[in-house]
């Protein structure tokens, strides 16, 4: 479907002319005419649909062509799971309502409060923020929701895996207008705790699923080879990423203290690489993906914390150096090439401690994912192999069993300790735990 057959203001079709989008995605075009009657959307598709314009389109569309609910309250809120996904959905809505006599602000947490404050009270129609700070204005009185026509949810699975679901039902109890439309946006449907909330926020919606996220992205070429210890796979990364060619590539490690290292690694081979951490002040965090945006930089090292929702255009190449925990990271880390139709590659390191991810990860793929050796650099680990008890064993323990199927080793005899009350030191060692390491996530 052409963008000039929807049926919308002329002026955003003009915008979104201007950003050369002559035709809809798949996604865009199953969930923009049912919600511009005003139905509740419950949508699912892969990374780089175009899910952001899925919402904005209908969502300024009613903003420009009904009368508000309210003098003073916002007409449309707009959440997203992290500050980052928050800024870049917010600059594609202020580009949309720039002209048309609708004003913008950016909600989130890590930003100065007061300063938020006076900008709530010069009542913007559209919003943009995060569950936390939302939440936060909320409970100060700062906000009002009475009036709110559009609650928009953009990746609520990410947000309910971040433990957001408290303040997701404090904010739709807010804004309980019995004529708001609500749109749910996720990359997965198969969710337990987001079929729940979706019963409790929308009124009839229609339910879209476009692609599954666990098949194969044909837009993506993907590679995983294996590595004895991590010297092995700082050798591997070295070598891919100066023999590859790319734009710009996003690395992905489970540890902080590893993005600052391989950064330091890949800047002595002039590669030009830049960490992102998520215990880093939020300005500075802003700065980093602001310069790697703009191409001041041709890596970015970075754990999860930019795995979701970012739209980095430039991005050709993705590597997992460490794999996730779950699948469903993996396919969102790999989500960050191959959008809007290009092109992409992803390759990801698989070593002892990333076994048990790789065998899991197989599992829930609709494809198959093969780990190789490196042809210039491989690795003595082919997997661990499942122990299967050989036919000589199973035949010695049948013959061990009478007819009546009961074994014919002697039984022994339960050791009984006459030292009562003495400690003999005999009391089971338990093993230490191994420390987990993660990348919390601080948003508000």
């Amino acid at each position: 479907m052409l963008v000039t057959d929807l049926p919308v203001h002329h002026k955003i079709i003009a915008k979104l002319e201007n950003k050369n989008i002559a035709e809809l995605t798949e996604i865009q075009e199953k969930t923009i005419l049912p919600a511009l009657q005003g139905k509740d959307i419950i949508a699912s598709s892969k990374t780089g649909s175009g899910k952001t314009f899925a919402f904005l389109v209908p969502a300024i569309n009613r903003l420009m062509s009904q009368k508000a609910l309210s003098r003073q309250d916002p007409r449309a809120l707009i959440l997203a799971p992290t500050r980052e996904l928050a800024k870049q959905v917010f600059i594609e809505a202020k580009t949309l309502c720039s002209g048309l006599n609708l004003s913008c602000s950016l909600i989130v947490g890590g930003e100065n409060y007061n300063d938020q404050v006076k900008a709530l009270r010069r009542n913007p129609h559209v919003i943009v923020g995060t569950a936390g700070r939302i939440a936060d204005h909320l409970s100060d009185k700062s906000m009002f929701l009475n009036g709110l026509e559009l609650l928009i949810f953009d990746e609520a699975d990410r947000m309910l895996d971040l433990g957001f679901a408290p303040q997701l039902s404090m904010i739709n109890g807010f804004a309980n207008h019995r004529k708001r439309q609500t749109m749910m946006f996720s990359a997965t449907l198969d969710n337990v705790e987001l079929n729940h909330m979706t019963t409790k926020l929308t009124r009839s919606a229609v339910r879209v699923s476009v692609g599954d996220a666990t098949a194969e992205h044909g837009d993506i070429e993907q590679a995983c080879f294996f590595a004895d210890n991590i010297e092995h796979k700082d050798n591997l990364l070295r070598h891919e990423l100066s023999h590859r060619t790319f734009n710009q590539a996003i690395v992905f490690t489970a540890t902080r203290e590893d993005t600052d290292r391989l950064t330091a690694l890949l800047n002595q081979d002039n590669l030009e690489a830049i960490s992102l951490r998520g215990d880093l002040p939020q300005n500075k965090r802003a700065a980093i993906m602001s310069e790697f945006t703009r191409g001041q930089y041709s890596i970015l090292v970075t754990t999860d914390l930019a795995s979701r929702g970012l739209d980095l255009s430039k991005v050709g190449l993705v590597v997992n150096f460490d794999l996730p925990k779950n699948a469903d990271e993996y396919i969102h880390r790999i989500g960050r090439t191959g959008r809007a139709g290009q092109k992409g590659e992803a390759f990801s390191l698989v070593g002892p401690r990333d076994w048990k991810s790789f065998e899991a990860l197989k599992s829930h793929l609709q494809y198959a994912l093969a780990c190789d050796n490196h042809s210039e650099l491989p690795a003595r680990f082919s997997g661990f192999k499942v122990n299967k008890p050989s036919a000589d064993k199973a035949k010695k323990s049948k013959n061990n069993r009478s007819s009546d199927g009961q074994s014919t080793h002697q039984k022994v005899k339960k050791r009984v300790d006459t030292m009562e009350g003495k400690d003999i030191g005999m009391a089971p060692i338990k093993r230490r735990p191994r420390a987990i390491e993660s990348d919390d996530n601080d948003d508000e």
